[in-house]
């Protein structure tokens, strides 16, 4: 029998649709996965038919044959672990067909059948919606996060049992209640607030022109003169975020892994200060999966590089198109991508190696050429 449970993929910050399609014959014990995909996803065999197994259901003794479509699509991580469980259920007569056409699914599986988080559910989601569907069933942990969408009914399990009782109609799964994007920023503080800081007149003032006008900063000052201070204080002069600012924002942050489960949505500019031993990739993005760098993250907020001599000289030149452009382009042999990159870029040295050059407190022991 076949089955088709639909799913999605991402390229960049756009979702496009899988669709997984298992097919189950007699003949000898099987399982191949086809559809140009990656190790992680070939892996969830064992994922899959362990979680299976520990959750109180049948695993077919069959031919199994998967196919991930559109098969010229690169596909990658466990985010198909969910629907491919759900297919060969369906395909056994265990799930019935019918209930699954409405809606998508995905989510990563563990050996004992739990659902476990996935990253970048926020642009899936918003693709999905755009593309005219309706319900989905996601992990629990990614609810929160869904929640900020409207228009669709979203549905969290917990547990791979919990999806197959609740598309037999023998449990009920309430759609996962709507967050106020304006709630949640109202009960956000900010951590640093440029109305505390006492003196710096004219660096506050200039600071204060460069949130007006959009420009970029350096600061040049030895240390202790409170320059990391100033930067992390910034973003409160901002203007506050808007909600699709937001929404872009977070889904940058959920591709890569690195929003909080809890609040499930970005309500303030980020600040993002990499060490000046970062690469040029973790500035910019890229590696295998194109993931996006510190620059995306920054997007609507703040890049502070702190030391900014000690910074790789090509990673700096890398800054000079996003800079411009607003954006990142990031190309490799399997995959070209685009990531927005429009921020504020703050960054800070001292005047000298030692920083005591033109202080009145301490001398400065440096060469003339040190100080050039």
């Amino acid at each position: 029998m076949l089955s088709t449970i639909k799913s999605y993929g991402l390229n960049g910050i756009e979702g496009y649709l899988v669709k997984c399609e298992v097919d189950i014959n007699a003949g000898l014990p099987g399982y191949d996965i086809v559809g140009l995909v990656s190790t992680a996803i070939k892996e969830s065999k064992e994922r899959v038919k362990s979680a299976i197994k520990n959750s109180a259901l049948n695993y077919p003794i069959v031919k199994i044959t998967v196919n991930l479509a559109p098969a010229d699509t690169k596909k990658d991580g466990p985010v198909y672990d969910l629907p491919i469980a759900i297919g060969i259920l369906s395909a056994s007569d265990q799930v019935k067909i019918e209930a699954t056409k409405d809606y998508i699914m995905f989510g990563e599986l563990g050996l004992d059948g739990g659902v476990r988080k996935i990253n970048g559910v926020l642009p899936i989601l918003i693709s999905a919606r755009l593309d005219g569907y309706k319900k989905v069933i996601i992990p629990k942990e990614n609810c929160t996060e869904a929640s900020f969408i409207e228009g669709m009914e979203i549905y969290g399990v917990e547990t791979l049992k919990q999806a197959v009782d609740f598309l037999n109609g023998e449990i009920e799964i309430k759609p996962t209640q709507h967050s106020d994007f304006e709630d949640m920023r109202k009960k956000k503080k900010k951590a640093l607030d440029f109305k505390y800081v006492r003196g710096q007149a004219q660096a506050k003032r200039a600071l204060e022109i460069a949130a007006a006008g959009g420009h970029n900063v350096l600061m040049i000052g030895p240390p202790g003169s409170g320059k990391t201070m100033l930067a992390k204080c910034f973003p409160s002069i901002l203007p506050e975020l808007t909600f699709e600012e937001a929404l872009e924002v977070t889904k940058i942050h959920s591709i890569a892994g690195v929003l909080d489960s809890k609040e499930g949505i970005v309500v303030s500019r980020p600040i993002r200060s990499p060490h000046h031993t970062s690469t040029m990739l973790a500035l910019t993005g890229g590696g295998r999966l194109a993931k996006p760098g510190e620059i995306s993250l920054a997007h609507t907020g703040v890049l502070f590089l702190d030391e900014m001599p000690e910074y790789n000289r090509n990673s700096l030149e890398t800054l000079r198109q996003p800079l411009e452009d607003g954006v990142i382009t990031i190309s490799r042999v399997e995959n070209t991508v685009e990531y927005p990159a429009n921020f504020t870029l703050i960054a800070s040295m001292n005047p000298c190696p030692c920083g005591n050059f033109g202080s009145k407190d301490k001398e400065c022991k440096c060469t003339p050429q040190a100080i050039r």
